[in-house]
């Protein structure tokens, strides 16, 4: 069974590992030395992409912990690498590829964006981390030997890599969701904008025919009234009273 100090090691392993995430930076340079533009533009062009390209670090494929030199360096070196003017056989793709990197360099170079991509990243290390220790109890409570394969460097650093991009893209989900509800709402006050001017408008135009046609229809009254006098004043003039018959006597 493992002692507390065994599991101080594999934290201080734990802690180690994440401040040399994806590696050391020379060893992603000498690694990616050997990627051609085409196996780049594979890489940044991948199925899934979408998802995978929402690490910024995973898409220049640089150590979090990088400093700004190293950042711009590794920019231009892949950004020439994959850019359309090199790849004139598959310059649509290799756009894709070059807008990619672009647009996690730009990410990076906003201090507020960058935290939160750092965030992300710290989250999928303590989610691991976290799963070690519940895995851990468990396997103490069967009474079984306590290796886990996350005490594997390599494996460690995959869980991470995958809870990771999990977050990423639980975020990206969230956030497209949250854009949709958003865009929902701007139609719908649009829709109720242009109904209520719509109904102004038919009110406005109701009004100003109501008074363009107010006089013909004052005088259209003034005229049925003056010809309901005239005829009942004429008829008036016809009316007799009723003769009287006188009796007879006998």
């Amino acid at each position: 069974m493992a002692t507390a100090e065994g599991e101080s090691s594999v934290h201080n392993v734990s802690d180690e590992l994440f401040q040399n995430f994806y590696t050391e930076v020379k060893q992603i340079e000498k690694r990616d030395s050997v990627l051609t533009s085409k196996q780049q533009i594979d890489r940044l062009l991948r199925p899934g992409a979408s998802y995978f390209n929402l690490n910024p670090f995973e898409v220049l494929q640089i150590d979090p912990e990088a400093t700004d030199d190293e950042l711009k360096k590794r920019f231009r070196a892949l950004s020439i690498l994959v850019h359309p003017d090199k790849n004139q056989d598959d310059p649509d793709r290799a756009q894709k590829a070059f807008e990619a990197v672009d647009k996690a360099y730009k990410l990076l170079l906003d201090p507020e964006q960058k935290k939160r991509a750092l965030d992300v990243i710290h989250a999928g290390k303590e989610y691991v981390e976290h799963m070690v220790k519940e895995k851990r109890k468990q396997l103490k409570k069967e009474g079984k030997p306590l290796d886990v394969e996350e005490d594997d460097p390599e494996m460690f650093k995959q869980a991470v890599y995958k809870q990771t991009m999990k977050l990423f893209a639980e975020l990206e989900i969230k956030r497209k969701e949250r854009e949709a509800k958003e865009m929902h709402e701007r139609k719908r006050a649009r829709e109720e904008e242009i109904e209520a001017a719509e109904n102004a408008k038919r009110q406005r135009e109701w009004q100003k025919n109501f008074e363009e046609t107010r006089d013909g229809r004052v005088d259209s009254w003034r005229n049925f009234q003056a010809k309901g006098k005239s005829k009942e004043k004429k008829n008036r003039s016809f009316l007799k009273p009723p003769k009287v018959k006188m009796e007879q006597r006998e």
